[in-house]
């Protein structure tokens, strides 16, 4: 029997995949073609989706951009002994773009169906968490730090850190929340692990729960993602049934249990105490530091918070060990980062690498420079909230200490691509308008500058580029970087500065302006 992968996450529904998969099934019916169909998760080429792949001999070939209407003229080419045609790939995994990665998370991603356990297990699942049964708690803690893992949703603080904390801290119960609430512009690699690999996550948070002595877990997932949604409460009840969740994990004395909470449309839900607030049911809104959650989290009890990819990659740490994964990376940056590339690009994608690669690399080797054609100008690197880097940075190495010293964040690892026709001093007025919408209010810094800065920018692009102008907007920008309590309005002022230091002509300044530090 042929076995044909047709893949089923978001970005691939998005262009047919589920017409495509039924395409292939009539027509394999048709002709007296026995096929199975795999709905498989997404390579992260998502320029290519919906991406086809049939099982060779050779390996699994790939045809991209498959419609429809494509099937029959595949089946006539000999689709399911990976015959010739114009959409032909040739063997998947030789593809240069996906083999000079280097993917440690995301292994499994596009090769496995999502909701088979039976599938997850035969690539390596599980490996981490038989391990972690067997490791003293105080011990996975420290292999953890020595990974060198910090948090990928772009604080970067060091997960083994956060581990210790709630597993020293005496309470009656703990808890594993994962924010799953993706909403940086151009990220979408959490929503790939959900979509593509639930299991791994899964996996994460027993792990961390098993190390903590958390008995429970969360997922809070953004309410745009409905189809994660319905994956993740699959592949939790499909654990449950095969007695990796319960009050015996794998048939040991550890009890975890798992479910999925769906987010209120909050950008400020990404910051992880306004998560709390919403995971208890109450309005978004940033809670004063101290206490931190490991000591005093959701329902006032020590708690893990770590995003999708920093629970995601924990098994693989634990199944390989700590030095395998320190051995990648840089620095103090260690392992790897999935780099989602996005914007004006030519081919946008999700890229896991070592840190330590360029951002021209990511742009024109693995991105294939702007879909325009025209010259890329800058790119945002960490969300909306990042800061805008021109031409002149794009050879700094990703490295969160490095990226930190010219006053950039490497952030979740979104890029968003611009090319030599955008306006940046538009881009910064709308990352003020952006904080004006999104802020929780709770901070006059963020619920006021954001206003405040609108409304300047606005005057410097009318005409009015008076130094004093200029240096109220740095001014402004200072008090939200020192004065507001979360990332929101500490961070709203990176692109903003970043524009108007980099691309000074798009608001009508001759030159550079006299720069501050960001």
């Amino acid at each position: 029997m042929t076995r044909i992968y047709v893949p089923c996450d978001s970005s691939a529904l998005a262009l047919g995949a589920d017409r495509v998969a039924l395409a292939v099934a009539a027509e394999a019916q048709k002709r007296g073609i026995e096929v199975e169909i795999v709905r498989n998760g997404s390579r992260g080429m998502l320029w290519l989706e919906p991406l086809v792949e049939v099982e060779t001999a050779q390996g699994r070939i790939g045809y991209s951009n498959v419609d429809e209407d494509d099937v029959a003229a595949l089946f006539d080419a000999d689709l399911a002994n990976g015959g010739a045609h114009e959409k032909r790939l040739g063997v998947v995994d030789a593809l240069p773009w996906l083999a000079k990665q280097q993917r440690l998370t995301f292994a499994r991603i596009g090769i496995t169906d999502p909701l088979s356990t039976d599938d997850y297990v035969k690539h390596g699942g599980l490996e981490g968490l038989r391990k972690a049964l067997e490791t003293d708690g105080d011990a996975a803690c420290e292999a953890l730090l020595e990974s060198g893992l910090r948090g990928r949703g772009g604080a970067a603080f060091p997960a083994g850190i956060k581990w210790r904390t709630v597993r020293a801290a005496k309470a009656p119960q703990k808890y594993i929340v994962c924010n799953a609430d993706e909403g940086d512009s151009g990220t979408f690699s959490d929503r790939l692990v959900m979509e593509s690999d639930p299991y791994m996550l899964i996996e994460g948070m027993i792990i961390a729960g098993i190390v903590t002595k958390a008995t429970k877990g969360y997922i809070y997932v953004r309410s745009e993602y409905p189809h994660s949604i319905a994956t993740l409460t699959r592949a939790i009840d499909k654990a449950r049934n095969a007695g990796w969740l319960g009050t015996s994990v794998l048939g040991s004395d550890k009890a975890f249990e798992l479910e999925v909470a769906k987010g209120a449309g909050s950008y400020v839900c990404g910051e992880e105490t306004a998560l709390l607030e919403s995971l208890e049911g109450k309005r978004g809104v940033v809670r004063a530091k101290p206490p931190v959650p490991a000591l005093v989290g959701l329902f006032g009890q020590p708690t893990v918070i770590n995003n999708v990819i920093t629970l995601a990659t924990v098994p693989i740490i634990f199944a390989k060990g700590a030095a395998f994964y320190r051995d990648f990376g840089m620095g103090r940056s260690r392992g790897t980062l999935p780099f989602q590339i996005a914007g004006n690009v030519k081919q946008g994608g999700l890229v896991e690498l070592a840190f330590g690669v360029t951002l021209r690399e990511l742009i024109y080797e693995y991105g294939g420079g702007t879909a325009s054609g025209r010259p890329a100008r800058a790119a945002q690197v960490g969300g909306p909230l990042g800061t805008y880097l021109p031409e002149s940075q794009w050879d700094i190495p990703m490295d969160y200490e490095v990226y930190a010293a010219v006053g950039a964040v490497v952030g979740h690892g979104g890029i968003v691509i611009h090319d030599d026709t955008s306006n940046l001093a538009d881009l910064a007025q709308y990352a003020m308008h952006f904080c004006a919408v999104e802020s929780c209010g709770k901070c006059t810094p963020c619920r006021i500058g954001s206003t405040r800065g609108v409304e300047v920018i606005a005057k410097i692009r009318a005409g009015d580029t008076s130094p004093k102008q200029v240096t109220l907007l740095r001014d402004l920008c200072d008090t939200m970087v020192s004065g507001s309590l979360c990332a929101m309005g500490g961070m709203t002022p990176y692109p903003v500065l970043s524009a108007l230091d980099h691309f000074p002509e798009d608001f009508g300044l001759s030159q550079k302006p006299s720069q501050k530090a960001a």
